[in-house]
């Protein structure tokens, strides 16, 4: 399976212009690798992870640098909404980082993985139901397709391990070279999105 939804004729174009939908498939593509990995064994099961892990993380980064201010500047109490969404993901990167130093076939790698899972999935749907509803409503469609563009430019350059504690720009700065990566992809989403 790949990283990523490979979109099929029609559906590339709607992904490319709306941010929503992008950010739902990839949600789709997340509980997709928990399968593969509860599924597979050895090396299957190894690689399931590394591919989970990856894309955990740069969906995170990519909400984390175009979703949260966008919703924190147009959505009435999007500080508040924010911030929890924040400490869930807090939450999620160190159930992460641990299970992304542990051999897959340790005996405690399931109990936690299954604990991951959990936590993503409670995530991904506070994220449907308080960020993405209220972005669908206060986004015009040149705007869903900029923070389209913002996603997609974001995980480009987004890190392929969790970095708990860095939910935020300001958290960023005492990183050294992550939070040059960081810069990066700040630099990258702002081009995409024409802010430069």
């Amino acid at each position: 399976m790949s990283e990523l939804h490979t979109p099929q004729a029609g559906e590339d174009a709607a992904l490319d212009d709306d941010v929503v939908a992008l950010l739902m498939r990839q949600h789709g593509d997340i509980r997709n690798l928990f399968d593969e990995v509860e599924a597979g064994s050895g090396d299957e099961r190894q690689e399931a992870f590394r591919r989970l892990v990856r894309l955990l993380a740069v969906h995170e980064t990519a909400e984390e640098e175009v979703v949260h201010p966008f919703v924190r500047r147009n959505v009435t109490a999007g500080d508040d909404i924010v911030d929890e969404r924040l400490r869930e993901e807090r939450s999620a990167k160190e159930t992460l980082s641990a299970l992304d130093g542990m051999d897959t076939k340790d005996p405690k790698f399931m109990p936690q993985l299954l604990a991951l899972r959990t936590e993503v999935q409670e995530h991904a749907r506070a994220e449907e139901r308080y960020e993405f509803i209220h972005i669908r409503r206060s986004a015009d469609t040149s705007t869903l397709a900029s923070l389209a563009k913002g996603i997609k430019a974001a995980e480009a350059m987004a890190p392929t391990h969790p970095h708990p504690g860095v939910e935020s720009a300001a958290a960023n700065v005492a990183l050294g070279p992550v939070a040059a990566l960081m810069d990066r992809t700040r630099d990258a989403v702002r081009k995409a999105m024409g802010l430069d």
